[in-house]
């Protein structure tokens, strides 16, 4: 069920940084009051701001949030693909590799906003309709097995990890 938190075995200890950062609520719950967290905090950050770094080498901020919509369409493919009894094993990804593929210095942070609003709208009307078995299913991903459950969390989660970062080394608020 959508309320349950994931267990330990649903998913690789990797991601147990993600996980551990959602809160009591219900993560569809989660997943709709953080989306509208972080398109306010995107809409606070000055255009001269987007390709703003906190230090050489690190993703600028346009880059991060890229980062982030790129990883919820993945996660919520792999939920997808568990939901329906895909046991097809699924690779993982280079983060960097996409990053560098993505050249997105052309585009306003306002139109990634609008972006990763869609894609959470997507995830969340995936989710939404599941029926109550299709949480325990899993998928196995990058090496592990994951459940539909543990990848909400893990979606939540890494979307509230990358956003505080946005805060506390990028100083948005």
């Amino acid at each position: 069920m959508p309320h349950q938190r994931p267990q330990p075995h649903e998913y690789h200890p990797f991601y147990d940084t993600y996980v551990s950062l959602v809160g009591p609520d219900p993560v569809l719950h989660t997943l709709e009051s953080s989306g509208v967290r972080t398109r306010a905090l995107l809409g606070r950050v000055p255009d001269d701001q987007a390709d703003h770094t906190y230090a050489p080498g690190k993703w600028t901020v346009r880059q991060v949030v890229r980062h982030v919509i790129d990883t919820e369409r993945v996660f919520a493919a792999r939920a997808l693909r568990a939901a329906r009894h895909d046991r097809t094993p699924l690779p993982g990804f280079d983060q960097d590799a996409w990053m560098n593929a993505a050249d997105d210095a052309h585009v306003p942070l306002s139109a990634l906003s609008e972006e990763f609003s869609a894609v959470r709208a997507s995830t969340l009307a995936l989710l939404r309709h599941l029926p109550p078995t299709g949480w325990d299913r899993a998928a196995h991903a990058n090496g592990a097995d994951v459940t539909v459950r543990a990848l909400a969390y893990m979606i939540a989660g890494h979307e509230l990890h990358h956003v505080r970062g946005l805060q506390e080394r990028y100083g948005l608020r």
